[in-house]
């Protein structure tokens, strides 16, 4: 997907994840729009129910998170976002989210079907998908009572997203299973949902 121009655009402009405060991801991604960044913050459609009636929520597909794009070494106007508890980093030092894992997830918000949230995944096919909205996707094949899903996750948060998909779509790329070439033949799928700790990476 293509970077907007935005006021804080520079050389070293880069995606980052910032921790903020439980239910606070929208007022703080709207917050950072209006300061001039470009700010991600992908949701998914919830349906939840109370005893007298059924509501859709749009929720975070990563709780807790809000991605935005800035120069790491002009950040003083990000860390004095309301809402922010800090970015995300390992030893004091802000890390960048893959470019690629953010055109992932970017990509599957875009293509409007069903997805949600899902532990951080490891293990799986790798499958490419050939058809539809996510052309050119790459992810984990999972498969949860005979309904199938790509997993994308984004390494630095150790999260996962999951998009229902039709099998029929999709290519071997390799398998974790055994080492070797990539194989013509999709296998089985099998259920891959190991599910990693989250180890907190803060930078304050």
């Amino acid at each position: 997907m293509p970077a907007l121009i935005q006021a804080h655009e520079s050389p070293d402009t880069r995606w980052f994840a910032l921790r903020v405060k439980s239910r606070c991801e929208k007022v703080t991604a709207a917050i950072l729009h209006n300061k001039g960044y470009q700010e991600f913050l992908p949701l998914y459609r919830s349906r939840r129910h109370w005893s007298d009636r059924t509501k859709q929520l749009d929720l975070p597909l990563f709780p807790g998170y809000v991605f935005c794009r800035f120069d790491p070494h002009d950040r003083l106007p990000v860390l004095t976002t309301p809402g922010l508890v800090h970015i995300v980093g390992i030893a004091g030092i802000p890390v960048p989210v893959d470019d690629r894992e953010i055109d992932a997830v970017h990509a599957i918000i875009k293509s409007g079907l069903a997805a949600e949230p899902w532990p951080f995944v490891k293990v799986g096919n790798i499958v490419r998908i050939d058809h539809g909205s996510l052309e050119g996707l790459e992810g984990i094949l999972i498969e949860i009572k005979k309904r199938h899903r790509l997993v994308v996750s984004v390494t630095l948060l150790q999260r996962s997203v999951a998009v229902e998909i039709d099998r029929d779509w999709v290519s071997l790329v390799r398998s974790t299973h055994r080492p070797g070439p990539p194989e013509t033949a999709l296998p089985t799928a099998s259920v891959a949902s190991a599910q990693f700790p989250l180890r907190q990476r803060t930078f304050y």
